[in-house]
């Protein structure tokens, strides 16, 4: 008896952000969704994710237009979204009512499959999401977020999907996030779970381990309905088996797709073109690698990990940070690492590394987390990092989101005019500042995308200094080229490194300063290099959130008193001493680095 399997794919959406760091923009999808509508799959993944984030914070896209577009585009195959239960897109937990709302507008707006999952595999936080999908009239998928663990057995995932089978949900879907299921565990799981409960069980595996195409034929085998694919120029390493080749795998045999496999080839070679545009956004650590069945990190955080590490001058130090990911993962209870607690545990690891001591600093999302604040752990927390954390504050044993007042109206005044529509408001609801930035600056008509760089040759032209050899740069900004040549003639002097820049021909010399005593404060000021006792400072680069005191304060030591965010995760940087606020030299917004004077306190 045949048994055809289904396909999603993921090219849209999950496979760039594995590879790619989420960058893909619209009109790179749009001129090959005519193709991809006429393939048969059973859903196109499109949204969601970090695809939100990255319109929003890099590419200046709104993304509740990017969908309008794909739906438009794409009138015959579901939409699909990748939905993180209660924390929506985000990173906290959200009231019911955002919940309710996202889900309401991300339905009427195109989606037609809602992939929903909780980071601690608590289903206590799926619930709402489910029942606004099913009110919505549309299809609500249960996650099980795959693990490895002494908590995490095929008896567990078995009882969570069971819950959400009775939560009221259409389909079951194996989220192997991070590339750690093999062959032989996958057939065991995909066979209990279709003995235990009646859905159609679905086969999402990152390929970082180079086994995902072996686990999707155990699965199969053992009676899995669906897989996740993604187009071959977008696929394998941190992202997922190639659809043609799992189509060609499957052709003719029982499982047989249906798909036309030169039609995909065809899509293929579009994306080929494509992925080149954005070279600059490939990373090292994306192809396979076996160290995940350790480390853990998953596919759609690697990339962006390496990019951020880059962003902070330390990717150099990425082996360091996979190493001790593990080692926070287990203080934590064995959180699984997918999107928010692999950002946590993956954030909280590098600054263990970068400050030389574990827990020196710890982030407020890892307080919140050892809290309870984004539900119950697996299992076992240390608890002497628990009591550092949170101090006497009392744990949350209830589910977080029954804490949370009704947001909605909150949110709808807190934007006022600048948001045009209900989804502007979640757009802000989903995240505040940029999300306020981005509607700000399209309501100003001055919103500038990241620039894409073409791949850079090296030229044998003069340098306009008269030494070494440039690299050439041809730079498009709002529609204007420019060719930029840039040569480093290997000089110091007095610890300044000399450039020479030609812009169009143009000659130009630029020295630049490395950071010593002073740099660029807020307002023009100048921060010196921290030196004295009072002086605060932090440990890595990044953005002030929040300024939590003023000029003339009394403050104790070890008191918050400015709140920093990187890597996506905010820190409370904290009084080294006892005294008075002398000077501040941040404001909320400053960018900041390692050292510098950003609060003087007076014993």
């Amino acid at each position: 008896m045949s048994k055809k399997i289904h396909v999603t794919d993921t090219i849209l959406r999950d496979a760039h952000q594995s590879l790619l760091a989420t960058r893909m923009r619209t009109e790179d999808m749009l001129p090959i969704c005519d193709k991809l509508d006429k393939v048969g799959y059973w859903s196109l993944e499109v949204w969601g994710g970090a695809t939100f984030d990255a319109c929003v914070r890099f590419l200046k896209e709104d993304p509740w237009e990017r969908l309008r577009q794909l739906r438009a585009a794409l009138p015959n195959t579901r939409l699909q979204m990748l939905l993180r239960g209660q924390n929506l897109l985000g990173y906290r937990h959200y009231s019911d009512d955002v919940v309710k709302a996202f889900v309401a507008k991300a339905a009427v707006n195109g989606i037609d499959v809602f992939r929903i999952f909780d980071a601690m595999n608590d289903v206590r936080n799926l619930r709402v999401a489910i029942e606004a999908v099913k009110a919505a009239g549309k299809h609500a998928q249960g996650t099980i977020a795959y693990t490895t663990s002494p908590v995490h057995t095929i008896e567990a995932f078995v009882a969570q999907a069971k819950q959400m089978e009775a939560m009221g949900c259409d389909s079951i879907a194996i989220k192997d996030m991070a590339g750690l299921l093999t062959p032989y565990a996958t057939g065991e799981l995909v066979k209990a779970l279709k003995a235990e409960q009646s859905l159609p069980v679905f086969i999402h595996s990152h390929d970082t381990a180079g086994l995902a195409a072996m686990c999707q034929l155990k699965a199969i085998e053992n009676g899995a309905d669906h897989i996740d694919t993604a187009i071959s120029s977008f696929a394998w390493g941190t992202s997922h088996p190639g659809t043609e080749s799992m189509v060609a795998a499957l052709k003719g045999s029982e499982f047989d797709t249906g798909l036309n496999l030169e039609l995909l080839q065809e899509i293929g070679l579009y994306f080929y073109a494509v992925r080149k545009k954005y070279h600059q956004f490939e990373s090292e650590f994306t192809s396979v690698d076996t160290r995940v069945q350790v480390n853990q990190v998953p596919g759609g955080m690697i990339s962006n990990l390496a990019n951020q590490l880059k962003e902070q001058g330390a990717l150099n130090r990425m082996n360091e940070v996979l190493a001790e990911i593990p080692r926070v993962r287990k203080d934590l209870g064995y959180p699984p690492l997918v999107t928010p607690t692999s950002q946590i545990v993956g954030t909280q690891a590098f600054f263990n590394v970068l400050a030389g001591e574990r827990y020196k600093t710890i982030t407020n999302e890892v307080k919140l987390y050892l809290q309870g604040g984004y539900g119950k752990a697996p299992g076992v927390v240390d608890e002497k990092l628990r009591r550092q954390a949170i101090g006497n504050e009392e744990l949350i044993d209830v589910r977080p989101a029954d804490l949370l007042k009704p947001e909605m109206d909150k949110l709808r005044a807190e934007i006022g005019a600048v948001a045009k529509s209900a989804e502007d408001v979640l757009t802000y609801a989903m995240f505040p500042d940029i999300g306020r930035k981005f509607l700000e600056e399209r309501a100003a008509g001055t919103l500038t995308p990241e620039v894409l760089l073409p791949i850079p040759e090296a030229g044998r032209v003069a340098s306009a200094g008269g030494e070494g050899v440039p690299t050439e740069f041809v730079i498009d900004v709002h529609g204007e080229s420019y060719r930029v040549d840039i040569t480093g003639v290997g000089v110091k002097t007095d610890g300044k490194r000399h450039f020479y820049l030609s812009i169009d021909g143009m000659p130009e010399e630029v020295v630049f300063e490395p950071l010593n005593e002073f740099v660029g404060g807020a307002g023009g000021s100048k921060r010196k290099n921290a030196s004295a006792p009072g002086d605060v400072s932090t440990t890595m680069p990044g953005n002030i959130v929040d300024v939590l005191v003023k000029e003339g304060d009394v403050v104790k030591a070890g008191q918050a008193v400015l709140i920093t965010e990187a890597m996506k995760m905010e820190t409370e940087v904290q009084a080294p001493i006892a005294g008075t606020v002398k000077a501040i030299h941040v404001a909320k917004g400053d960018r900041v680095n390692p050292g510098e004077v950003l609060v003087e306190i007076e014993a």
